[in-house]
């Protein structure tokens, strides 16, 4: 008897199977172009996301995991808290003002599409009841509450895609990095599997980094397992990114599936790259050593200013930013920090058309500012003027209308030479003037091979 083949799409995850078979997965690696695109098209219409550092640490205002001196296998320069004191810190760690509600509003207020949270960072304290470390997870603090579910529950009643940022290393464990690893291996794929099991729909899985040798994981059988949890589930590209070199190298196809589906530059604006998804996670607390990601009373909070021009920046580069929080002890957001995420959202409420689901381009940004575009539309975010004027080059397409989002009356001259827009100094935003070109052709269509335009000279 013929068996029949069946073709079950989830959520942009493809598994093959015949009729009466177990069904086969079938990884990202071996997606089509297609399918690879409408699984990340939620990611690149959002643009902009909240990132939360926060567990016990937060209780002595240092960074996380960094302050505890003497932690293994990692680069040093933080360490300022006694390991005995800081591994119980979790005994003290009793935020009563915790509400994941206010804090996905927040968000949601902010104008943010979806959020990322610790579950556990590199100390190894777990901020939910797993059943494979209970001793040094929330179930053994004085608040107990599984945070994790909270936040799930919260994200989900908002509208707002979920992710957990999870990290291989651990500081803590008694098997970590001990023999063949095999111990730990199975422990933190262990975890994995519960935050993937129990919370309902996980859009994205947001690891950091890892210490050792691939000898040391099974990663094969890791992004299996996530994806069979999780279908269409985006993975960032830190899972099987060592912190130092090697003694062993993995199969070409090995290396491709952990790459995962988007780039990862830290506390810095990445460069303009539309042939790979990327995601600057910087932190709304800017502090002198670098730091800043989870609660630190000696950090100053970035400006409002600052934060709508890395979001510009980001967005123009072709990339989201994930902007963090590190919340106070007791549960709460810093009230200026709350201030600065409502005015974001106060910001892209008048002028998220020109972040919110665009791409980057045509121009190349820099110093001037940079470009987004949808269809037939270019939104130009002008950070820099010469004068009342601004010099771009020139287009195929025919320019039909002009209109500054921002205020005033722009006007343009086109040529084959350049493109100037003119904007008079006093209608021009002192953040970001947005000035919206609508053509007679495709945006996409002004891309050479696949290259942005280059505004450097002009």
């Amino acid at each position: 008897m013929n068996k029949r083949l069946i073709i079950t799409l989830i959520s942009g995850m493809f598994f093959v199977g015949v009729a009466g078979a177990a069904e086969q997965l079938v990884l990202p690696t071996a997606e089509t172009f297609e399918q690879r695109d409408a699984r990340l098209r939620w990611w690149r219409e959002a643009r902009f996301g909240m990132f939360i550092h926060w567990g016990p640490s937060s209780l002595s205002g240092k960074e996380i995991s960094w302050s505890r001196i003497g932690h293994p296998h990692d680069h040093k320069g933080l360490e300022t808290v006694p390991p005995e004191e800081y591994d119980n810190l979790y005994k003290r760690f009793n935020p009563v003002k915790f509400n994941a509600d206010s804090w996905m509003q927040l968000a949601k207020d902010a104008g943010m599409k979806y959020v990322v949270f610790i579950t556990k960072h590199h100390d190894g304290f777990s901020m939910w009841p797993t059943k494979l470390r209970a001793d040094y997870s929330i179930s053994a603090t004085p608040f107990q509450r599984d945070i994790c579910r909270e936040i799930a529950d919260a994200a989900h009643k908002h509208g707002l895609k979920l992710g957990w940022y999870y990290s291989t290393r651990d500081w803590t464990h008694p098997d970590y990095l001990v023999g063949d690893n095999r111990k730990y291996d199975k422990f933190y794929q262990g975890q994995v599997r519960e935050l993937l099991s129990n919370y309902g729909r996980v859009d994205m899985l947001w690891f950091d980094h890892v210490a050792g040798k691939w000898g040391d994981y099974r990663f094969q059988e890791l992004f299996e397992m996530i994806y069979r949890l999780q279908p269409g589930i985006l993975v960032n590209d830190r899972a099987a990114k060592f912190i130092r070199k090697t003694s062993d190298e993995p199969a070409a196809d090995l290396r491709k599936l952990v790459r995962g589906d988007f780039d990862t530059p830290e506390q810095k604006i990445g460069k303009f790259q539309n042939d790979r998804p990327w995601e600057s996670c910087v932190t709304l607390t800017q502090c002198k050593d670098g730091g800043g990601w989870s609660y630190r009373p000696d950090g100053r909070t970035r400006s409002f200013e600052e934060c709508v021009r890395m979001l510009v920046s980001c967005t123009s580069g072709d990339g989201n930013l994930l902007l963090n929080v590190g919340p106070l002890p007791t549960g709460e957001i810093a009230a200026d920090q709350q201030e600065i995420l409502l005015k974001m959202g106060q910001w892209l409420a008048r002028y998220g058309e020109s972040i919110y689901d665009t791409r980057g381009g045509p121009f190349r940004n820099g110093d001037w500012g940079g470009a987004t575009f949808r269809e037939k539309t270019i939104y130009l975010h002008i950070v820099k003027w010469n004068g009342d004027r601004m010099r771009l080059p020139p287009l195929k397409a025919k320019i039909s209308r002009i209109a500054a989002l921002t205020g005033g009356t722009p006007t343009f001259e086109q040529n084959t030479k350049d493109i100037t827009v003119v904007l008079s100094l006093h209608q021009q935003d002192i953040i970001d003037s947005i000035i919206k070109l609508e053509l007679d052709a495709p945006v996409a269509d002004e891309f050479v091979n696949g290259k942005p335009l280059d505004c450097a000279g002009l």
